[in-house]
C-alpha cells in the first residue's frame, strides 16, 4: 500500500483526480462502477504465470486506457524462460539454460557449465532468489531445485551464472531514460548475486551508482541489448530491463520487468532515478504521459 499511496499522491501533485480501485474482484467491481480516463496500472495479479496480464485485459475489454504494457508482453515477461526465447528470437545474448518441473527432469538434464544460478521461472521481486542461489556444483544445485520445486510448485530456471558487473536499465517509451551498476559493498564482486537478502538490506548491503563505474562503450552496448530485448517483447511506456556482463565483458540479458516496482524509496527504478536527480512525481508523470496517447 506504501507504493500504491505514494503513486496516488504524486498523480495528484499532477494536476490528476486519483481513485484507488484495489485488486483482483474489487478491481473489477470498481472498475464497472467508477467512471475513469485511465488506470494506472501496478498489481501484479493472483494464481498464474500470466497474472500480471489480468489488470490490461481487464482494461481492454471494458474499454478502459491503462499505463504500462499490453496483456501479451507482460504475460511473457513474468516466465523468464519465455523472455529469454523472445529475446534471443530478437538477436538478444542470454546465458546458456534448462528448465525442469520435477527431481525427473533434473536428473535427466543436460545442465550448464557450472557456476550456475537456480530461481523460479514465474516468480518475481526476487522471490526465490537467495544468496545461496549461486551454486558451484551439482550436489549444491539438487539441493536448492528440490527446495525450489517444494516451496514453489513451478518451474525451475537454472542458468549459467555469470560473473560480471550487473545493471539494471531504464526504458521509457521507446528509448533508455538511464542506467544504474548494482554492486555489493562488501565481498567478491564476481560471486554476488542480487537476492532477496541484498534487497530487503540493500542500506547495508548494497551500493547503487549512476551512471555506472563502466567504459562508454561498455554502457551503450548495455543499452542496446536491453533496449532490443524490451523491444523484442513488445514492451511499451516504461520498464526495467537487468543486463549482466559475462567473462568477456559481454553483456547478457537476465531478464526483463515491464512493471517495475515503483516504491518511492526501496524500488530498483525510483532509486535510479532519484540518482539521475529527477523526482518521484516526474517519474510519474512521465509513465502517464508515455499512456496519455491512448487516451
Amino acid at each position: 500500500m506504501a507504493t500504491v499511496e505514494a503513486i496516488a499522491a504524486a498523480l495528484r501533485e499532477c494536476g490528476h483526480e486519483a481513485a484507488l480501485l484495489g485488486g483482483g474482484r474489487t478491481f473489477l467491481t470498481n472498475l464497472l462502477a467508477t467512471p475513469v480516463d485511465l488506470v494506472f496500472n501496478i498489481a501484479e495479479g493472483w494464481n498464474s504465470r500470466s497474472r500480471e496480464a489480468q489488470v490490461p485485459a481487464v482494461c481492454e475489454l471494458l474499454g478502459v486506457a491503462y499505463t504500462h504494457s499490453e496483456p501479451l508482453p507482460l504475460a511473457i515477461s513474468l516466465d523468464k524462460a519465455m523472455t529469454k526465447r523472445f529475446a534471443a528470437a530478437g538477436g538478444v545474448r542470454t546465458p546458456e539454460f534448462v528448465c525442469v518441473d520435477s527431481m525427473e527432469e533434473f536428473e535427466g538434464a543436460r545442465l550448464p557449465a557450472f557456476p550456475v544460478l537456480a530461481k523460479p521461472a514465474c516468480e518475481g521481486s526476487s522471490m526465490g532468489i537467495r544468496t545461496h542461489s549461486r551454486c558451484e556444483n551439482r550436489e549444491e544445485l539438487r539441493a536448492l531445485v528440490a527446495a525450489l520445486l517444494g516451496d514453489y510448485a513451478g518451474t525451475v530456471l537454472i542458468e549459467r551464472y555469470l560473473p560480471g558487473v550487473e545493471v539494471t536499465v531504464l526504458v521509457m517509451g521507446q528509448a533508455v531514460a538511464g542506467m544504474m551498476e548494482i554492486a555489493p559493498r562488501s565481498g567478491s564482486a564476481e560471486a554476488f548475486v542480487y537476492s532477496l537478502e541484498a534487497k530487503r538490506d540493500y542500506a547495508n548491503r548494497v551500493d547503487y551508482h549512476v551512471p555506472p563505474r563502466l567504459p562508454e562503450a561498455v554502457c551503450r552496448a548495455i543499452g542496446e541489448t536491453a533496449l532490443r530485448a524490451y523491444r523484442a517483447i513488445g514492451c511499451r511506456d516504461i520498464g526495467r530491463v537487468d543486463v549482466r556482463l559475462d567473462e568477456a565483458g559481454e553483456p547478457s540479458l537476465i531478464e526483463v520487468n515491464p512493471l517495475p516496482g515503483l516504491h518511492p524509496v526501496e524500488g530498483d527504478v525510483p532509486v535510479l532515478w532519484d540518482k539521475m536527480g529527477r523526482s518521484y512525481v516526474e517519474l510519474i508523470r512521465g509513465i502517464v504521459d508515455e499512456a496519455a496517447v491512448r487516451v
